[in-house]
């Protein structure tokens, strides 16, 4: 049995993420695992759960957030 990083249920069916620099969290959902790494767009606090977009090492969840924010190098898919 292992315990939530994040809302602390006890569960059998917990999971490990290792991030890059070895440091490992323990999460009962992927859920809960995404409200704990995943970064959040500067511009509208969203979390990023797909590429997102990154401008000198800010996190924008879409081009519209970055051009907001006076990023112009990304443009929104047709």
């Amino acid at each position: 049995m292992g315990t939530c990083a994040t809302c602390g249920n006890v569960y059998e069916k917990t999971f490990t993420v290792t991030m890059p620099d070895g440091e490992q969290h323990e999460f009962d959902s992927f859920e809960c695992a995404a409200h704990a790494l995943a970064p959040t767009c500067e511009k509208c606090g969203v979390r990023i759960l797909g590429h997102g977009f990154e401008a000198d090492g800010v996190m924008y969840c879409s081009a519209h957030c970055a051009r907001k924010q006076g990023i112009t190098a990304f443009e929104d898919s047709i």
